[in-house]
């Protein structure tokens, strides 16, 4: 194993200034005052640490709360895109003022226009009764650590009370619901709030100003960046990431890390020497152009469509068998516009590690579905072995997964998943009979699962279209760069190269995203002093816009006059 340099604080050095803690940041607004203090929020701040750290001064303070609709309103217009699954809802279509009465917001409104210094607005909402002239805060939050208080039973969705729904209902009426309508809300407010909050560690708050912000989100538009790797037990959990990206030792494992997820990333900017935490995806709800590249911008408006992370089963267990949704199935019963087509390249592996991909050939298909349903029922273990082909697997192998493929990274690998982005659309069909972490058994969808398996991917189709389908590109003296996918149904593209000198790679009008999946470290530059050097290490993803335009990588530090090797991914324009 190497030694650990896995940087898992990225962030962005920009210019301005922040205030750190509830004292400061009072005085701070205070001094800007101009009638009404609105703070509006992203659902899952703790309403009660910002309420108490800005109450002061204020003899009256109106709560958004309030003026929302009721709870069993709320839960009856939301009810259509929840539905009755366990998992899986329907993409909303509505917007922040339809949680709220629109006779109560008018009143309040009107009311505000004269209204003086003393007035506090608080909550969800706010920007939707306070005056122009009023300052406008906003508390925002990442994903993630929204999560982590869903775990904990700790904060109220959009308009209700659901802390003690069971995490993945929480999670779901959040992906469904509440983050669509957030994020469009969101959206509308950028050129409004004047000073920003970061309430992501509770008890330890920051704010910066509307021009420090907007300072450090044009700076990441231009430059390499990383987002903030967030790192997950399994059931199939390993061991590899504990070493390489020096995590808790005490954790039994680690199976997941996102580290290239901008809707539910955090993107760090150090100011003043201290790090303010904002969703990433606020830069590509604000610079999608610039990140993204236009075309790509055209084709999937403000959704970042490539994800990396990894899989961790280096002495852990299989993960499930399963298979993802196609397009049309996912548009249908999801009103989600593209599907989760991904790819299993082997970072690491050790000897006897395997992946189950594609069915074997002349299975009988009625027989395949009937064991997987007796084995939802407990009534037999499946034979995946009879049915999926288990292949041998080795290091910087890379095998392609579009969507309705059979698939399941074994034990004792190491994955880098690359796949478009559309969260949780994976159909366990087989999960080896084992319990989830929370001792439950996790939820198996075979109905759902059967109806997209696309059977002609059998053991021939595999070996031609899917398993290491590499073909070389364009060689140099101390370079090297061979296409290793992806499958021609998926839009992604990847590249692995390998170098010893600095090689350049052109964004040509779509973002860039990589890993240094060999070497220890390399340095990203530009030709022409666009940005300042930016460092990688091994296992490290990063970003680059398709503003770079160009850049050079070469190793440094560690693996200077070594051989460094990257996967790169990007949108695909043209077969």
């Amino acid at each position: 194993m190497r030694s650990p340099n896995y940087d898992k604080y990225p962030a962005t050095r920009t210019e301005g200034a922040l205030f750190h803690g509830w004292e400061a940041i009072r005085e701070a607004l205070d001094r800007e005052r101009r009638g009404p203090l609105a703070v509006d929020w992203y659902a899952g701040v703790h309403e009660a640490e910002i309420t108490e750290g800005l109450l002061p001064g204020f003899s009256r303070i109106i709560r958004m709360r309030d003026l929302m609709k009721p709870e069993a309103e709320i839960r009856r217009m939301t009810d259509p895109f929840m539905t009755d699954d366990v998992l899986f809802g329907y993409v909303t279509n509505l917007r922040m003022p339809d949680f709220f009465d629109a006779e109560k917001l008018a009143a309040v409104r009107a009311e505000l226009e004269t209204a003086g210094e003393d007035v506090l607005i608080l909550g969800t909402g706010a920007a939707l009764v306070a005056p122009q002239h009023a300052v406008l805060a906003y508390a925002d939050m990442a994903r993630w650590e929204i999560q982590q208080r869903f775990r904990r039973h700790e904060v109220c969705g959009l308009g209700v009370d659901n802390r003690e729904d069971p995490v993945s209902i929480q999670y779901k009426r959040g992906l469904f619901i509440d983050w669509r309508v957030l994020d469009y809300y969101k959206d509308t407010l950028f050129a409004r709030v004047d000073w920003w909050i970061d309430t992501n560690a509770a008890g330890d708050p920051k704010m910066i100003s509307r021009e420090t912000f907007f300072r450090g989100i044009d700076k990441t538009a231009r430059k390499p960046f990383r987002v903030v790797p967030f790192f997950d037990p399994a059931p199939w959990g390993g061991q590899w990431m504990k070493d390489v990206c020096d995590l808790d030792r005490e954790v039994p494992n680690f199976g997941w890390c996102f580290d290239c997820v901008p809707e539910e990333n955090s993107l760090l900017l150090e100011v003043e020497g201290v790090k303010f935490e904002l969703p990433s995806n606020d830069l590509i709800l604000l610079r999608a152009r610039e990140v993204l590249g236009a075309p790509v911008e055209a084709r999937f408006g403000k959704d970042f469509p490539i994800r990396f992370d990894f899989l961790d089963t280096m002495g852990g267990g299989n993960l499930s068998l399963q298979v993802h949704p196609t397009t049309q199935f996912i548009r249908e019963q999801f009103g989600m516009p593209y599907t989760q087509d991904e790819s299993y390249y082997l970072l690491d592996a050790q000897p006897d590690a395997v992946v189950y991909l594609g069915l074997k050939k002349g299975v009988d298909r009625v027989r395949m579905i009937e064991d997987l349903r007796a084995a939802q029922r407990g009534e037999l273990v499946f034979d995946a072995e009879k049915y999926v082909n288990k292949i041998p697997a080795k290091k910087h192998d890379h095998y392609l997964i579009p969507g309705g493929t059979i698939h399941c990274s074994g034990a004792g690998s190491m994955v880098l998943e690359i796949s478009s982005t559309p969260n949780i659309f994976t159909f366990k069909l087989w999960d080896w009979g084992r319990l989830g972490l929370d001792g439950k058994p996790r939820p198996i969808n075979v109905e759902r699962g059967s109806r997209v398996i696309q059977w002609e991917r059998d053991t021939d189709y595999v070996k031609a279209h899917l398993a290491n389908h590499f073909s070389d590109v364009a060689e140099g003296e101390g370079w090297k760069e061979i296409k290793t996918g992806l499958h021609p149904n998926e839009f992604i593209e990847t590249r692995r190269t390998s170098f010893s000198v600095p090689v350049t790679f052109r964004t040509e009008n779509s973002v860039h995203v990589l890993n240094l999946v060999e070497g220890e470290e390399a340095v990203v530059e530009s030709p022409d002093g666009r940005f300042e050097p930016f460092v990688v290490h091994y296992a490290e993803t990063f970003i680059i816009p398709a503003s770079v335009e160009e850049y050079t990588v070469r190793p440094c530090g560690l693996s200077e006059g070594k051989t460094c090797m990257t996967i790169r991914a990007s949108v695909r324009f043209n077969a």
